[in-house]
């Protein structure tokens, strides 16, 4: 396979400094986008949208953290072990995460948003309108220990 290399287009500017999980709803951010990178018209027609996904780099998971194979999910020794494709977690091959947040004010490349996970200085990589044709067209279904995990995320 052919590696590849993605600059980040932004950083996010938050309250939270430690990649501790649950309560991120509470969370405001801001989106700092690089004028360098993204003309100033970049942002145009997104605050017609509610939501957005928020591709970013889980940058601070240290290279001998990452994980390829199955792992209890934070550890959890009442959850399964399942494979790092089955979880969210940040210690994943590409260090990849995603997040469909709310927007809540756009100003140029500054866009404010709610619920996103990601900590003050996290690279981002990409972000993307949520449209109701790309979410599923069937019901979701995920395994208990999912919905347990979650609880408190949000």
């Amino acid at each position: 396979m052919t590696a590849f290399s993605i600059e980040p287009i932004g950083a996010v500017r938050s309250s939270r400094t430690d990649p501790v999980d649950d309560n991120w709803d509470r969370e405001q951010s801001l989106l700092v986008l690089d004028p360098a990178t993204l003309g100033h018209s970049a942002t145009q027609g997104l605050s017609d949208f509610s939501h957005i996904e928020v591709i970013y780099l889980f940058h601070r998971v240290e290279n001998s953290r990452v994980t390829y194979d199955a792992r209890r999910p934070r550890g959890n020794l009442a959850w399964p072990e399942v494979g790092i494709l089955a979880q969210r977690g940040k210690n994943r091959p590409n260090r990849i995460g995603a997040t469909i947040c709310e927007v809540i004010a756009i100003e140029g490349l500054e866009i404010t948003v709610k619920g996103l996970d990601a900590i003050d200085g996290t690279p981002i990589v990409d972000i993307k309108p949520v449209m109701h044709e790309f979410l599923p067209r069937s019901n979701v279904l995920q395994p208990r220990w999912a919905t347990e995990l979650m609880a408190d995320y949000w």
